[in-house]
């Protein structure tokens, strides 16, 4: 294998010289940057990270701890993390599943010494002990955070907002009796999405502690399982909101497989907008978050910050939730005149039916 000195012999440079071109130094001259970059790819040269960081003490490289690595949410968060990092010249390392505080201290730990910053989901309070410790080593960026922890930046998604206008659009189109499928006890985005379906519901002045709750744990299967369940309910629902769209995605699954009708039977909305939301039969009617654009806003945040070093403060931004109205919801139908009040109290209290006259 070359190494430094077979390039630095090769373009007729110092060993010094070419280590600043790897180090993207800006005293050396551009021509001789070309050059020396040129023979360390003829010579197939790759630079030894490890000695390159005992040097520059940078490793050039962002750990970034997620709850979960699957699902077009989690991926999209990693693109837009992964992009922006390549973009200032870093890479990634990725861990996942923490599903106490020991697990997410173990992979704290070992990312130590090999990452330059840390970007985290800190959900839950399982997390924050380990941001606690780690943000004394280097710094941390939180990503929808259960509290702001000192000297953390962080950027969070419009939860609560965009939960309410979920629900306010419901009961604009009529409904009255909404169920909720929450996201897992202890989530702060499944608690900021539930108070925000709690206080669409007292400004329309109903009962929101006697709505239908469900919790389930933000997978295909709990909206699945809360779909049956929801099915089983007399009276029923009328209209269902899922605290995101793979649960929806199970809900809808649960519903068409006993044979019910959305929206003419039942409305969904999820959160989220995932890319499949659009292709779902119907559409699904979602809040529209921007993960990829989360985990961008997150590298851009971490790049202050180390550029800041001891003092950078605890900047906190916060990105739009909006609601996307597609055909899950039955607002088409509603504009239409299609929903009318059923004469049968015995069965589902909004009956879809086309009006005449």
């Amino acid at each position: 294998m070359a190494t430094i000195r077979d390039v630095a012999r090769a373009a007729g440079v110092s060993i010094a010289t070419v280590s600043r071109v790897f180090n993207n130094h800006a005293l050396v001259n551009p021509e001789t940057a070309s050059r020396v970059l040129e023979v360390a790819s003829q010579l197939e040269y790759w630079p030894n990270g490890a000695a390159q960081s005992l040097t520059t003490r940078r490793t050039h490289t962002l750990g970034v701890m997620l709850p979960e690595l699957f699902g077009e949410f989690y991926s999209e968060v990693i693109r837009g993390i992964d992009r922006q990092s390549r973009a200032n010249d870093y890479q990634i390392l990725l861990s996942s599943s923490h599903s106490n505080g020991e697990e997410v201290l173990i992979a704290g730990r070992a990312m130590l010494g090999r990452i330059d910053g840390l970007i985290m989901m800190a959900p839950d309070e399982a997390s924050i002990e380990t941001v606690e410790r780690v943000r004394r080593r280097v710094p941390v960026v939180l990503l929808n955070p259960r509290v702001e922890v000192e000297g953390c930046c962080s950027v969070a998604f419009e939860n609560f907002s965009g939960a309410r206008a979920a629900v306010e659009h419901l009961l604009g189109l009529g409904h009255r009796d909404i169920a909720l499928v929450s996201g897992p006890r202890g989530n702060v985005d499944a608690e900021e999405r539930a108070r925000g379906f709690r206080r669409a519901l007292a400004d329309a002045g109903l009962d929101a502690d006697a709505a239908l709750v469900i919790e389930g744990d933000f997978r295909e299967t709990a909206g699945y399982e809360a779909g049956v369940a929801i099915l089983a309910r007399r009276p029923r629902p009328t209209a269902v909101f899922a605290a995101n769209d793979c649960m929806a995605v199970g809900l809808l699954a649960a519903l068409r497989a006993a044979g019910r009708r959305v929206p003419r039977d039942i409305a969904v909305v999820g959160f989220d907008d995932i890319a499949m939301a659009a292709y779902l039969n119907p559409p699904l009617t979602t809040v529209n978050v921007d993960a990829c654009g989360l985990g961008q806003r997150a590298v851009d945040l971490m790049m202050g910050a180390m550029e800041a070093g001891t003092a950078g403060g605890s900047l906190r931004q916060t990105l739009p939730a909006l609601l996307t109205v597609r055909q899950s919801c039955g607002a088409g139908l509603a504009q239409a005149g299609f929903f009318e009040e059923a004469a049968d109290a015995g069965s589902h209290p909004r009956r879809a039916r086309r009006q005449t006259g």
